[in-house]
């Protein structure tokens, strides 16, 4: 993860460490730390796509999804918001599996409990360039 870049953060010194966490555990690709971040009932939204409902489901959608590429490592630009509902700005740099590198900008709503549960995340980011083959 790369902070060098954030303008702007309205997290206080605690939920900045703990989304800190959050993303580290997105940037290793880590189904289980990830998991732990979650409430069993998160609803998760990318794009237009309906919601995924539940850890379980969220996790299962992300798992073959975070396969489909190398690596992935958060960019942080903006963070607007307070530590219950805020929302990250981000260039999320990716290593493609044939090796190519793509930056993709990318913006998440997230909301979280009082207990620090993730309760639901809004994603934004066109991915087609991750996977298009003329990209490269």
């Amino acid at each position: 993860m790369k902070t060098d870049k954030l303008a702007r953060n309205d997290l206080s010194p605690a939920a900045y460490d703990w989304y800190r966490g959050y993303l580290a555990a997105m940037d290793g690709k880590d189904l289980d730390a990830y998991g732990g971040y979650l409430a069993d009932d998160c609803v998760m939204f990318i794009n237009n796509d309906g919601p995924v409902t539940g850890k379980a489901a969220i996790l299962g959608m992300l798992g073959p999804y975070w396969q489909s590429f190398a690596t992935i490592e958060h960019d942080l630009l903006t963070i607007l918001g307070d530590d219950g509902e805020f929302m990250l700005e981000a260039l999320n740099d990716y290593r493609r599996l044939d090796g190519d590198a793509v930056t993709l900008r990318a913006v998440a709503v997230t909301a979280r409990r009082d207990d620090g549960q993730v309760a639901s995340v809004r994603l934004y980011t066109d991915t087609a360039p991750l996977f298009d083959q003329r990209a490269a």
